[in-house]
């Protein structure tokens, strides 16, 4: 029962390999929560597990990508069977699970950091991630354009599709909105920007894998998911602190409080258009700066955290390979010209994030991974990213740099788009 695959125990794996085999084979998986679990786990941590056993990719993120691609490639080659495709499929678009998953893992990497570390991280991840924009921009462009895509092309359908935030909030309102200034149809459109945005992901990610591996052979260039090295006399679960004897009431406290702030995020979507996951984020900080969180609860937080980022990362990468990464779509992105477009574009918000970072004191490895956040699919992409490179405690600056970042691309190069018509 010690020897496991991923989290699971190798007789339980066996057993569940008997089960779903059994379902599939008569045609009637069921749709329930618990079936659901039980086949993201058993096939998510399958393809994580590969992925740590291959070697040299190891280190550049390969069980990150192994669970997010090979299940968007087999559903690609209907090598899945279709039960277990429409069943995933359903439950992760109608339960939007993955937001589940970063609230855990925002709240409970906030509630756990040091308040000054916390704040001073706020206020200079910017530096960093405007002047990366800025350069991964120009740099992009040139090389775009020196490939003979042209300036324009380049810059509007690859280079602000890279760092627009996502499908979602990236690729859907930007296509958007080229097709209303443009007067074309907005399919045509969006499935010119989807691939750079799929590729520009695929692209963070191992670029994320490759930092881990740096900061391991340059501890003192890594905070492991802290990003700078002061802090105060406050020491939080996530520097150390211990947790071996957090109730079973204050963990159960922590999860319902993440939920509910997530709520409040919801609310301001519906109300007034703001991204929840941001807006969960900001209220979370608040609520840590206020001193409105018990050491308790705090260490409560940590544990779901905790529980997240262990048990239900791969599962969740699995849901999202199979539902939410189409494989053609990556396809269309491998032409050289865009890949080397694409690559340049990400390598140079990874870069600056590296350099600038070291510059403004923050650890410049993790300050690296935040700013490759921007060059990734949304926030399946951060989870993937941050995976890869072993730094979840990282997600609150990861989706400032998704969300907002991402947000202001889409809103500046709509309204360079329009100028330029």
């Amino acid at each position: 029962m010690e020897t496991r695959i991923g989290i699971i125990p190798l007789p339980v794996y066996v057993l569940l390999v008997a089960i779903v085999g059994y379902f599939t084979a008569v045609g009637k998986l069921p749709a329930d929560i618990s079936m659901v679990m039980a086949v993201m786990a058993l096939f998510g941590f399958t393809c994580g597990e590969l992925g740590k056993h291959i070697p040299v990719l190891r280190h550049l993120g390969a069980a990150a990508i192994f669970a997010t691609f090979i299940p968007s490639f087999f559903v690609y080659r209907h090598w899945l069977p279709r039960d277990v495709v429409r069943t995933v499929t359903e439950f992760t678009k109608t339960s939007n699970f993955l937001y589940l998953f970063i609230a855990a893992i925002i709240v409970g990497s906030i509630f756990g950091m040091d308040r000054r570390v916390l704040i001073r991280g706020f206020l200079k991840i910017f530096i960093p991630m405007t002047i990366g924009s800025i350069l991964a921009a120009v740099v992009g462009t040139a090389v775009g354009a020196g490939l003979g895509l042209g300036a324009r092309h380049t810059f509007f359908f690859i280079v602000i599709p890279v760092m627009a935030g996502g499908v979602g909030e990236g690729a859907i309102p930007l296509s958007t909105g080229y097709a209303q200034i443009m007067h074309q149809g907005q399919s045509d459109l969006f499935a010119q920007v989807l691939p750079p945005v799929m590729f520009g992901s695929l692209t963070a990610i191992l670029f994320s894998g490759a930092l881990n591996f740096l900061g391991k052979k340059f501890p003192q260039w890594t905070g492991r998911g802290r990003l700078q090295p002061e802090g105060d006399d406050e020491l939080g679960p996530l520097q150390g602190g211990s947790t071996d004897r957090v109730d079973v009431g204050h963990i159960a406290a922590a999860g319902i409080t993440a939920i509910s702030l997530y709520l409040v995020g919801l609310v301001c979507f519906r109300a007034w258009g703001w991204p929840a996951a941001v807006v969960m984020l900001f209220v979370a900080v608040g609520v840590k700066l206020a001193r409105a969180v018990s050491p308790q609860l705090q260490e409560g937080a940590y544990v779901v955290y905790r529980f997240f980022a262990t048990a239900v990362t791969y599962p969740l990468l699995f849901a999202i390979g199979v539902a939410l990464t189409p494989w053609d779509k990556l396809l269309d992105a491998f032409a050289v010209r865009n890949l080397v477009t694409i690559v340049a574009t990400v390598a140079t918000m990874t870069a600056t994030g590296f350099f600038v970072g070291k510059w403004i004191k923050l650890y410049p490895i993790d300050m690296a991974i935040v700013n490759s956040c921007r060059c990734g699919q949304g926030g399946t992409g951060d989870v993937a990213i941050l995976t890869a490179s072993d730094r979840m405690a990282l997600m609150p600056f990861a989706q400032v740099a998704t969300r907002i970042g991402g947000g202001l691309t889409v809103i500046l190069g709509l309204l360079a788009y329009a100028k330029m018509r």
